[in-house]
């Protein structure tokens, strides 16, 4: 996942920060999921007992797909899963936009992806020094001012690697040699070859690169006069259902209000998948006349003010990251994850895309990037000796002894409701 500081008229907005991390971040303020209000393009209506069916089919959903990982089953989709369970939105407006709201909102793609969410807590977190205090803090433990080991605004071209150790070769001609790398490159840019790998990586590692799928997941923020405020601050979450448009600027989310920044004037909207694609590509006024469209569809016309202040990532086009996140297909496997997350010689590989349990997530990309340092730190002392783990030829499915620190399942996790679960 990745992670951007943006300027509004007065306030700073920043995305990409998680809960883990944020708790070294000194303020923050609980999501409250019930703090729900629904619209279609009429106004204001009450589809909110749609969210009780969908929960009521999930039960069903995750208990199969429990068993299904214990008994080493082969794999389905979400979408296949909750039909089963009895969830089936098919043309309707209001149960397509709940199970936006209960599944793409998590996993920025609709239920055609394999997941299971680790946590029933997703918090928002707000510090007005931005998300970068925390990325100073951990570099301040090892880096000093101006350490010329610290590169930025420089483009890596070129990574070249043997017995011997690793080259990296950058766009300004500059050249950085080590016994040992590790690579966090988004599985984006791994994806797009932006970067060019000397020799090329072997076939295992480009299949693990190009198995998984990234995600895109955008936030579109605008700013009103804070005098003229037209919805009802008291609610956090306001849920569209447009008539004819799945995902069709869905979820509007309130900052204007208690435990975040009253007073400010800012909402978002966000769109993920083949909406974020469409977003990201048109300029700004075209996506403002569109949101301004569904806002008074939701509102009336003559309650929506223009915005002062309006912006938006495009993580889709951004050289660096090529999207926000990374997802798992439907029928991968945690060994072809750890064919992923595994080393080729010398140079290793680390991100959010590398974690077997918090793939998606900030802490996933910290705690890959923890376990990496320590193992290269190992090989160089001595006392790791082994390569990590990959499989050639690859299984169908995923057996549950598989689960393990040697793939990376280095935390404590619990699997769905049927029953399986893993300790240190």
């Amino acid at each position: 996942m990745q992670a951007k500081k943006y300027q509004l008229t007065n306030t700073s907005v920043t995305q990409g920060i998680h809960w883990t991390l944020c708790k070294l971040i000194r303020e923050f303020s609980y999501s409250d999921y019930d703090s729900i209000a629904t619209f279609n393009e009429t106004g204001a209506i009450d589809f909110t007992g749609l969210l009780d069916d969908y929960e009521n089919a999930y039960v069903t959903f995750e208990q199969d797909a429990g068993h299904i990982l214990t008994a080493n089953l082969q794999d389905r989709s979400a979408r296949a899963g909750l039909s089963l369970a009895g969830w089936k939105p098919e043309k309707d407006a209001a149960s397509q936009a709940v199970e936006w709201w209960e599944f793409d909102f998590e996993y920025s793609v609709p239920p055609n992806s394999t997941f299971y969410q680790w946590s029933d807590e997703n918090n928002f977190v707000l510090d007005e020094r931005g998300f970068n205090t925390f990325i100073k803090g951990e570099a301040a433990t090892f880096l000093k001012d101006q350490d010329p080991r610290l590169r930025l605004s420089t483009v890596v071209s070129t990574v070249s690697y043997d017995a011997s150790g690793v080259t990296i070769h950058n766009e300004d001609g500059s050249c950085v040699q080590a016994d040992y790398a590790v690579c966090t490159f988004s599985l984006g840019v791994l994806q797009s070859d932006a970067v060019t790998f000397q020799p090329e990586l072997p076939t295992w590692k480009q299949t693990g690169i190009e198995t998984f799928s990234m995600g895109t997941y955008t936030k579109i923020f605008l700013q009103f006069p804070p005098d003229q405020v037209f919805w009802n601050t008291s609610y956090q979450y306001l849920l569209y259902a447009d008539p004819t448009e799945r995902g069709y600027y869905p979820i509007f989310q309130s900052l204007d209000g208690e435990g975040f920044l009253p007073g400010s004037g800012i909402i978002f909207v966000t769109v993920v998948h083949d909406e974020s694609y469409k977003v990201e590509s048109q300029d700004d006024q075209v996506t403002k006349d569109q949101v301004l469209a569904v806002l008074r569809n939701m509102f009336g016309a003559e309650n929506v003010p223009e915005p002062i202040a309006f912006m938006y990532p495009r993580w889709s086009l951004e050289p660096w990251s090529y999207g926000s996140y990374s997802n798992w297909p439907p029928g991968t496997t945690l060994e072809m994850h750890q064919n992923l997350r595994a080393n080729v010689g010398r140079l290793h590989f680390a991100g959010e895309a590398t974690s077997a349990q918090y793939f998606g997530f900030l802490h996933g990309a910290w705690i890959e990037g923890r376990t990496v340092g320590e193992k290269i730190a190992g090989l160089i002392k001595g006392t790791i000796q082994t390569e990590e783990v990959r499989y050639d030829p690859l299984h169908g499915t995923t057996f549950v002894d598989e689960y393990n620190p040697t793939n990376g399942f280095i935390l404590q996790a619990t699997f769905a409701t049927y029953g399986l679960e893993q300790t240190k």
